[in-house]
């Protein structure tokens, strides 16, 4: 294609816009219709029943998947059109954005994998063919059929050979030039290590962390005056994804400082903001979140750690785990319970603790009151997961968010698009670095007289990997720019957590495939992608639950 070609010189380009946006439009009819369909199944009285909808999980958690995918569909001819009006779509591009047509609208019509054991049928969501009838006909059934097809793909595998795997269509210079910042940085300060820092269990090593302070990582979205660069949520995105192709661990780094910086700029005092988030910015205070509790996982209105005021202090007593870099951090944002009297979310508060940091795996936590030891873990190994006990442990009065009490729920929530948001960057950053490693072993791996890159199975899955890398990419970038338009954006963080989650766990597991027998190798690093990869799914909202907010969201009456 002519580069400086538009696409009203180019009728295939207007083709392909024409048929994806038909295509789109009939995908949008059976998301109506399967809307109707559960609606009339869990409303009650014009509301959301919650017994119902607890009943009816399996409809209602393909509804999310449904809508994320006619989302993903959206956002990936938006992606297109972007491209061409700059004059940077390409065949590759092309046949990306044909590619995921032809595959979400055929798993559309005949079901989608909720996980590796359950696909929802149509059917299931209480569509007929009759509602169905839209993607059989017209560009629907053209690019049901040919777009996603063997030959599309072995041109998909064909084009990105070389290492190019799409124009990610940031459209802005700065971004471009902070992704090839990241990019360098973890080709030389992550990428050859990190490996080894996972077989070790290492801490991911302070000078690592020292560079990322100063390249402004923990401060991106802090705001200018407070310290930080104050770039929007993309640019988190874009570094994120980034750091987390390098290692996952690199790439959360930054993700207690986002979570903590965020609860300090929304729900603080300004004598808090004053006195943190230039020290978070900076890299001076590693902070981590301290949330979870044994036997509550996601129900967090069931925390039972309590904090009881005496003279001015705050004496902590209870029971936390999962508390990701724990040890070697300054400062937890701290849930727990102040007021016991108020059941479920409205008695819980947040406090900003200080704590000394400690690498000392004998004593990790060397403060009064406060003890515990690390959990050993599969994979996401660079900071470390903890159990913590706190027994009397004392915070200053002063270090309430806010100065006031049972707000801690409703300042977390204010972080979790976010927080969500970032994750998915996480997911997106693992996903590629297992394509990555896929096409790598495959260009260099001979059987029978030839790369097995040259098989065409091999070929497809690695053309179909980048097609749904893409796609989890820019719903992410989506999720971002709404979030950074002030839009509220909790259904579109959690769909793009949501797929960006499931495509890094199938990337590396069909990356390890093509290893063979050397992917289940321990000094191949695609075996710790795969178990990094599997946290995804899991935390900030395992999916389940992810797909049940979703649905929620979506049938009490968002958009």
């Amino acid at each position: 294609m002519d580069g400086n070609m538009t696409s009203n010189e180019n009728p295939a380009i207007d083709g392909l816009m024409d048929a994806c946006g038909e295509a789109l439009g009939a995908a949008e009819d059976v998301l109506l219709a399967a809307r109707g369909a559960i609606s009339a199944r869990v409303m009650k009285d014009g509301r959301l029943d919650a017994a119902t909808m607890d009943a009816e999980q399996f409809a209602a958690h393909g509804f999310a998947w449904l809508t994320t995918y006619v989302e993903g569909l959206r956002q990936m001819l938006d992606w297109a059109k972007r491209l061409d009006a700059d004059g940077n779509l390409g065949e590759l591009e092309q046949l990306m954005v044909q590619a995921a047509f032809g595959e979400y609208l055929n798993q559309i019509a005949g079901g989608i994998a909720l996980s590796q054991v359950e696909v929802v049928r149509p059917a299931d969501m209480g569509l007929t063919d009759s509602d169905l009838k839209a993607l059989g006909d017209g560009a629907a059934a053209r690019l049901r059929a040919d777009g996603n097809s063997a030959t599309v793909r072995a041109r998909i595998a064909e084009l990105m050979a070389d290492g190019h795997f799409g124009n990610l269509g940031l459209g802005d210079e700065t971004l471009d030039m902070i992704q090839d910042q990241f990019r360098r940085f973890v080709d030389e300060q992550v990428m050859p290590y990190a490996h080894d820092w996972h077989l070790k269990d290492d801490f991911i090593p302070m000078d690592v962390v020292e560079q990322m302070a100063d390249l402004g990582v923990f401060g991106l979205t802090v705001p200018e005056h407070r310290g930080g660069l104050g770039l929007g949520k993309t640019a988190m995105c874009v570094v994120t994804e980034e750091l987390s192709r390098g290692y996952i661990g690199v790439g959360s780094l930054g993700t207690r400082s986002e979570i903590a910086a965020e609860l300090i700029r929304l729900g603080g005092t300004e004598e808090q903001k004053q006195e943190y988030l230039p020290k978070i910015a900076t890299g001076e205070i590693l902070p981590t979140a301290v949330f979870t509790e044994p036997n509550t996982g996601s129900d967090l209105g069931s925390l039972r750690t309590r904090a009881v005021l005496e003279d001015g202090v705050y004496k902590i007593k209870g029971n936390k785990t999962w508390i990701t870099h724990a040890a070697r951090t300054d400062m937890m944002t701290l849930l727990v319970r102040t007021d016991t009297d108020e059941p479920g979310y409205k008695g819980l508060s947040m406090f900003l603790a200080e704590k000394p940091r400690s690498d000392d795996p004998k004593n990790p936590f060397p403060a009064d009151g406060m003890s515990g030891g690390e959990i050993e873990v599969l994979g996401y190994r660079g900071m470390k997961e903890y159990e913590i006990g706190f027994d009397g442990f004392e915070v200053p009065e002063g270090q309430l968010l806010g100065g006031q009490e049972g707000q801690g729920f409703k300042q977390l929530m204010a972080t979790f698009e976010s927080a969500r948001i970032q994750t998915a960057a996480r997911a997106v950053g693992v996903a590629q670095n297992a394509l990555e490693l896929g096409i790598n072993y495959a260009q260099e791996r001979v059987q029978f007289g030839k790369p097995i890159y040259n098989f065409p199975r091999v070929a497809g899955k690695l053309a179909w990997m980048a097609v749904e890398t893409m796609i989890a990419r820019q719903l992410s970038y989506f999720a971002a720019r709404e979030k950074d338009s002030d839009r509220r954006c909790d259904i579109e963080a959690g769909m793009a957590k949501l797929l960006a989650a499931r495509v890094a766990w199938a990337n590396a597991d069909n990356a390890l495939q093509i290893h063979g027998g050397n992917g289940y190798a321990l000094e191949y690093p695609i075996s710790r992608v795969l178990c990094d990869a599997r946290i995804l799914n899991i935390f900030e909202g395992a999916a389940e639950i992810q797909a049940h907010v979703i649905a929620r969201g979506l049938l009490s009456g968002r958009n």
